[in-house]
């Protein structure tokens, strides 16, 4: 099964500021990658993969 960031957060139980403080994002940046306005930088992306606890090759970026 693929997510998106979004379905992956809700997956995982979190809220968009709870994740962009655990990737170390501004909320508003981390709005932009879940809205595809902006791409999620390689580390930003393993960051958020460990955050959900959900394998990079699970998520659509």
């Amino acid at each position: 099964m693929k997510f998106d960031l979004r379905q992956a957060r809700q997956y995982a139980g979190l809220t968009q500021d709870e994740v962009a403080k655990k990737i170390g994002v501004a909320k508003v940046t981390y709005q932009l990658y879940e809205h595809g306005k902006r791409k999620m930088r390689t580390d930003s992306a393993e960051r958020f993969s460990k955050a959900v606890n959900i394998p990079q090759s699970q998520i659509i970026f």
